[in-house]
């Protein structure tokens, strides 16, 4: 099978890694953060198949490219257990749960938009997201923050994206050049995740190389001429699989990064939906399974529909899948394509310290989207000061919401302290949500 890595696991049935990840798929709340939190407790701590060298290159990959990194790091790992076979089994089952019930919120929005049982639910789950989110990034904090360097590379990047508002490429190139560069001052600054003694596949040919891209990109690219020649441009499904096959190409930095983006076309220029719809399905997507473009699939849902001839559930249902499709399956051409080469390489020191510097800054980036995640959660909408570049948020002590505070930290602490099953959690936090609605 081409770009199959080799002495990877072969213990590892592919059924047994397949109920692995369908469970990882189960628990995929609370963003990126949480999520790569839950694959490696899954993955490293508790079944041991991958090491956290090995774990942490993936991740550091997984950053760069653009897309959901998440779901990203769970095809590259099913990759290294049992090649493209398990990479798609492995990606597949962390997208599809989320994305049937974004596909069913999504027709429930359009047809009785906001429910107060469905608000109560929303609440409550959102609240203990931002526990799980904080867990999180303590955890990771932990594993990628091993010197005072790499802990300055993640409060830098926190700063500048935080208070500067600087694009998350920057701060990427820049940590990968600042990393790089220091290893060939003091080659000993920076902890590298690579392995002594590790098993490495042979890098891929240029012929396996070339035969992966090109068997990607046309299942990427074959529908997207379809779609184009059957329906033409200005027709809804052309339009969003062309738009969210370039959107798949930009989201460098998740999906807070290209919401500014999907908001300015598909509100301003397509008009598929409005400015507070798509702040509603940004919420779906922050508390529902899978990663957080799949809001990606609302908007395609509202996109579709709205389509003539169409009754609006088989229209939306045609939209979202579309959005869906064309946001993922170029997810599939980055891992399958790039990772036998990036695997080959992890001996590499200037490399491994580049990706290393990736990672820390990655930890101050995560920070930014908790802290803005929390203030959103307790305090809603918010000014901000501004003195120049420098942006400062601005909540108000008296817009806190208690009892969103009650039960993140309750979540907080059954999470932390007793390590409380993390559905256990969510669904205890989804009734109280439910008892706050009625309350009120």
């Amino acid at each position: 099978m081409i770009g199959t890595p080799e002495g990877n696991n072969p213990h590892v049935s592919t059924g047994e890694a397949a109920r692995a990840f369908a469970r990882i798929g189960l628990l995929s709340f609370g963003g990126p953060a949480a999520q790569i939190s839950v694959m490696h407790r899954v993955l490293v701590e508790e079944k041991k198949w991958l090491d956290e060298p090995r774990f942490l290159h993936a991740l550091n990959f997984c950053m760069l490219l653009p897309g959901p990194e998440a779901m990203q790091l769970a095809t590259y790992a099913g990759w290294l257990m049992h090649g493209v076979r398990g990479g798609l089994v492995a990606g597949l089952l962390f997208i599809l749960p989320g994305l049937a019930i974004m596909l069913a919120l999504s027709a429930a929005f359009v047809l009785y938009g906001d429910v107060p049982v469905v608000t109560g639910l929303l609440y409550g789950l959102k609240a203990a997201v931002l526990a799980v989110v904080a867990d999180a990034l303590i955890k990771v904090s932990k594993r990628a923050l091993t010197t005072r360097l790499m802990w300055g590379v993640a409060v830098t990047a926190f700063v500048a994206i935080a208070f500067l508002k600087a694009p998350f490429p920057l701060i990427v190139i820049g940590a990968a050049l600042g990393g790089i560069a220091l290893t060939r001052f003091r080659p000993d600054a920076i902890e590298t995740a690579t392995a002594e003694g590790a098993i490495l596949p042979e890098r891929a040919s240029l012929g396996a190389t070339l035969r992966t891209t090109l068997t990607w990109l046309a299942i990427w690219l074959v529908p997207l001429a379809a779609l184009l020649a059957a329906f033409g441009r200005g027709h809804v499904l052309a339009d969003a699989a062309l738009f969210f096959s370039k959107t798949a190409v930009v989201t460098f930095g998740g999906a807070y990064a290209v919401l500014a983006y999907v908001g300015q076309q598909a509100v301003e220029q397509f008009g598929w939906l409005r400015p507070d719809e798509m702040l509603a399905g940004l919420g779906l997507a922050e508390t529902t399974l899978g990663p957080l473009v799949l809001v990606l699939v609302f908007v395609g849902f509202l996109a579709g529909a709205g389509i003539e001839g169409l009754d609006p559930l088989t229209g939306g249902l045609l939209g979202g899948l579309v959005a869906a499709f064309f946001t993922f399956a170029p997810c599939f051409l980055w891992i399958f394509a790039g990772a036998p080469h990036v695997e080959a390489l992890r001996h590499v020191r200037w490399l491994a310290a580049g990706l290393a510097a990736i990672t820390a800054a990655v930890v101050g980036v995560i920070a930014n989207l908790a802290v803005w995640f929390g203030l959103h959660v307790l305090f809603g909408d918010y000014p901000e000061w501004r003195f120049g570049p420098v942006h400062l948020p601005s909540p108000e002590l008296s817009q806190l919401d208690v009892f969103a505070l009650a039960i993140a930290f309750a979540a907080g602490v059954a999470l932390v302290r007793f390590r409380a099953n993390m559905l256990l959690v969510l669904a205890a936090a989804s009734l109280a949500g439910l008892a706050v609605q009625a309350f009120r």
